[in-house]
């Protein structure tokens, strides 16, 4: 038997019930989980250029005889590629080129971009179990207050989870939507849900990372629906990923519309086809 779970309002009362989807009361695995966002990292790739520390007129090659014109053996000097500087008939002025230990010649191991490039894989069917863990951890108190150490249990108790609530709920505007949350949520619940942005401690204030902020609550909508509440995580079902419903950790807190989960119950529900799972990877993240 289905479990139900009541829709509320945006006054924050219950109005009426619906029957959950299956994957509501899917195990929650922190292993694939995990083994699905370590698979989707990636890297900002940086390289110098492939021709730096290579444009000069210094080929390098050598001629094995003694005393031969624009040949650098015999004259005790080491046989390091040069360039030409100034020149008096057979006599050169040479400075040394190209190779790691001359001035302005190429980089020893330059780092590579090939090294850089995430080439792990992922099994599709792990993808969509990592997937159905991320929205199950949603509806999963245990899990919640794992994650948000200073909600307590008594408030966790007092909500039901997931929370699901009326389309009404993206024509309000921001300051609507905030009072609304707060009536959603509750007092103690509201202020861990609100997305809040700090200065670093430390020295990465001077290293391109002076705010830290937390990831705040989720909004879930469907695909059609557009919010007009704006500087809010909100995520259509089409878009919606792991990194989205698991960042930090499984259990975030998301508020559903009514839309949304008639779309994830489709989704999951209708087995994919040979051709449309194909897509999968990139769906889910």
């Amino acid at each position: 038997m289905k479990e139900k779970s009541g829709i509320l309002s945006i006054e924050g009362k219950k109005i009426k019930e619906i029957e959950l989807p299956e994957f509501f009361s899917y195990p929650v695995r922190e292993d694939i989980i995990s083994k699905v966002l370590e698979a989707k990292k990636t890297m900002q790739p940086y390289s110098p250029s492939l021709v730096a520390g290579k444009q000069h007129a210094a080929s390098g090659k050598i001629v094995h005889r003694r005393h031969v014109w624009r040949s650098g053996y015999g004259r005790g000097m080491s046989r390091i590629p040069r360039k030409i500087m100034t020149r008096r008939g057979s006599q050169f002025n040479w400075v040394g080129a190209e190779v790691s230990s001359t001035r302005g010649g190429r980089r020893a191991h330059p780092p590579k971009v090939a090294s850089m490039e995430n080439t792990r894989k992922i099994n599709k069917k792990e993808v969509k179990k990592a997937l159905m863990s991320a929205l199950s951890a949603t509806a999963d108190k245990k899990q919640i207050s794992l994650r948000y150490r200073r909600i307590e249990e008594k408030d966790l108790k007092e909500r039901e989870f997931p929370i699901i609530v009326e389309s009404r709920i993206i024509s309000l505007k921001t300051k609507e939507f905030l009072e609304s949350m707060k009536k959603i949520l509750g007092e103690k619940i509201f202020p861990v849900s609100l997305r809040k942005r700090e200065v670093r401690s430390g020295k990465g204030k001077s290293r391109g990372r002076k705010y830290k902020s937390n990831a705040g609550i989720l909004i879930v909508i469907g695909k059609n629906e557009k919010m007009k509440a704006k500087d809010f995580p909100i995520k259509n079902t089409e878009n919606l990923g792991i990194s989205d419903l698991a960042v930090g950790g499984p259990g975030r807190l998301v508020i559903y519309t009514e839309q949304a989960i008639r779309e994830l119950e489709e989704k999951f529900t209708n087995s994919p086809k040979r051709g449309q799972i194909k897509d999968l990877e990139g769906k889910f993240r």
